[in-house]
């Protein structure tokens, strides 16, 4: 009976194992579905547009093939537009057939006389970029509103060998339990075929009650082989039993080799569901607000590059290539920088920015330009973190850093996913506690008046270290300065707005990020007809006022770049400080 069922076994194995085959080979239907690019025009870029990449479902599988560096590269729609204003490209669309539809779309916008030349490589509006030689194969899972640009240098035509290729979706679910299955039943049937022929050489054992055995001859073990015929070739049990034994293994091992190296993700049943989302706090966002001008992704890379960049700037003392990743009051302290470096050797340079680390991150919601981000970065040292403002002035330009300081409070803010984005607020806008546009001003008056201050009241002094910095500094430079210069001069210290425009992106409770510029000088003139002030005691100060004495005395001007979180004209909180650099920005002999 086990033979019986061993057989039964053995041919289910069979029909289960084959079936699963079949199914993974002569029964499986096509599983991409690939559509070949006509080009029309030698144009150096073409645009794949979102439609197009979703006109069917699944991954998008790219290929384009030329001679040379192939490119690729993808963004927002409305960016890729943008920025292919500036040369001629071929559009590819879906028309009403559902047909691939290439149009030539030529240059509408002139490059500025001073405008680099445009290239497609390392635009800080890429999402992501590719590029191989000769063939360029990548695989892409974008929504609608995202398109795709191919080029080779952005001069020489783009690739016109173009194919879109997407999964049909065609899955064989039953293959991988039909040949498990299979192979268990096959299995089953290799140990019921070796009881049953345990069990049959078992019943061949001696038995009380048998005929008698005819009397047997002794062999003489000294005949040739030949003579004995089968008898001296034929093995003894146990090495028969062994080599059975060693005939089962391996087809087993075989089979499974064989069996399972096949069986990939779409040959099993989805028997789970798909996971349920959990409850998270909405966020309604406005319709006509844009989209967020980075992702963190990008958020990252660009601010690795401005880092980079202005790393070799720094160290070159070199300010028109700073000037390439930085703008406004960030770049002015290092163009001072760069003039104390060349004229003292051993003065020190500017603080590094962070390559990466983004902790946080608040894009502004604009589809047009100028567009900002507010980034908080940390190295994950002893070191306080870094926040900062970068801008792109257009779709051609690179991000540059504007504000850039050190954190210095810990708050807690309420601030939009970076999904989402944050509105800019006017300058002037009214519904904040101060508008942006005059935030800078107030806190001047702060630093000069103090609690005197009408603004004052507006300001949470307890969070305020650079506030209390300031008065402490100037406090004890005054009194060193009257001990041995009160009867020829006098010291002051006088605070106002910096001439920087103000960066100011919402927050979730009506508030707002903002950073400015404020500008400290410290006037030392003389009070004697006679007298004159000296510099051979400040080295730097000597170097950015090109002079070593003055009859009417020098201003020094140092610029603060400060960080605060204004909150709504109807919030009962103030106006907190957030963070702050400050550097020496200029020296002049006071004009008489």
């Amino acid at each position: 009976m086990r033979f019986v069922w061993a057989v039964v076994a053995f041919v289910l194995a069979a029909v289960m194992i084959g079936a699963g085959i079949a199914q993974r080979t002569v029964l499986q239907g096509p599983t991409t579905v690939t559509q070949a690019i006509e080009v029309t025009g030698d144009v150096p870029y073409v645009l794949i547009d979102g439609a197009v990449l979703r006109s069917h479902d699944g991954t998008q599988t790219l290929r384009a093939q030329g001679d040379g560096t192939i490119f690729a590269a993808y963004a927002r729609t409305n960016d890729l537009t943008t920025w292919l204003q500036r040369a001629d490209y071929a559009h590819l669309t879906l028309g009403e057939d559902g047909a691939i539809v290439s149009e030539t779309v030529p240059q509408t916008e002139a490059p500025a006389d001073d405008a680099i030349a445009l290239t497609p490589v390392d635009s800080d509006l890429w999402l992501d970029q590719f590029q191989q030689d000769d063939l360029l194969i990548t695989q892409l899972q974008l929504p609608e509103d995202m398109s795709v640009l191919v080029a080779t240098d952005g001069t020489e035509p783009a690739p016109s060998d173009l194919t879109l290729s997407w999964p049909t979706g065609a899955a064989t679910p039953w293959a991988g339990p039909l040949i498990v299955g299979g192979s268990l039943l096959l299995l089953v049937g290799l140990i019921l075929y070796a009881l049953g022929v345990r069990h049959a050489r078992r019943s061949r054992g001696p038995r009380r009650k048998g005929l008698p055995l005819p009397v047997t001859e002794p062999i003489d073990l000294a005949v040739d082989t030949e003579e004995k015929g089968v008898i001296s070739a034929t093995p003894t049990r146990r090495s028969l039993t062994r080599g059975k034994r060693s005939f089962a293994v391996l087809p087993i091992v075989a089979v499974s080799a064989l069996m399972f190296s096949g069986c990939s993700p779409d040959a099993w049943p989805e028997l789970v569901g798909s996971p349920t989302p959990s409850a998270t706090p909405s966020i309604v966002v406005p319709d006509d607000q844009g989209s967020p001008a980075v992702t963190e992704a990008q958020a990252e890379r660009i601010i690795s590059r401005i880092s980079t960049q202005l790393s070799v700037a720094d160290e070159a003392n070199d300010a028109a290539a700073a000037a390439g990743r930085a703008d406004g009051a960030a770049l002015q302290a290092r163009e001072t920088n760069y003039r104390l470096r060349t004229a003292i050797p051993e003065q020190q340079s500017l603080d590094p920015i962070p390559t990466s680390g983004i902790r946080v991150l608040l894009p502004e919601a604009f589809d047009g330009w100028p567009r900002t981000f507010i980034a908080v970065v940390g190295t994950g040292a002893d070191s306080p973190d870094t926040i900062m403002s970068v801008t792109q002035a257009d779709a051609w330009s690179d991000y540059k850093v504007e504000y850039i300081a050190d954190l210095a409070a810990d708050t807690s803010l309420s601030l939009a996913p970076p999904y989402v984005g944050a509105v800019a607020i006017d300058p002037d806008s009214p519904f904040l506690l101060l508008p942006p546009s005059e935030l800078a001003g107030a806190y001047a008056d702060v630093l000069d008046k103090d609690a005197d201050s009408e603004f004052a009241p507006l300001f949470d002094a307890e969070t305020d270290v650079f506030r209390t910095q300031i008065a402490a500094n100037r406090t004890s430079r005054l009194e060193s300065f009257n001990q041995t210069a009160a009867e020829t001069g006098t010291l002051t210290f006088a605070a106002s707005a910096g001439d920087t425009t103000p960066v100011a992106l919402a927050t979730l409770d009506s508030g707002a990020i903002v950073a400015v510029s404020v500008n400290e000088t410290d006037t030392v003139t003389p009070t004697n007809a006679d007298a004159v002030i000296k510099l051979d005691d400040s080295p730097t100060v000597k170097a950015l006022a090109g002079v070593s004495q003055s009859a009417t005395g020098f201003t020094t001007t140092f610029a603060d770049q400060l960080f605060f979180f204004v909150p709504a004209q109807s919030s009962t909180q103030r106006i907190q400080f957030l963070g702050y650099s400050s550097s020496i920005l200029d020296v002049k002999a006071v004009t008489p």
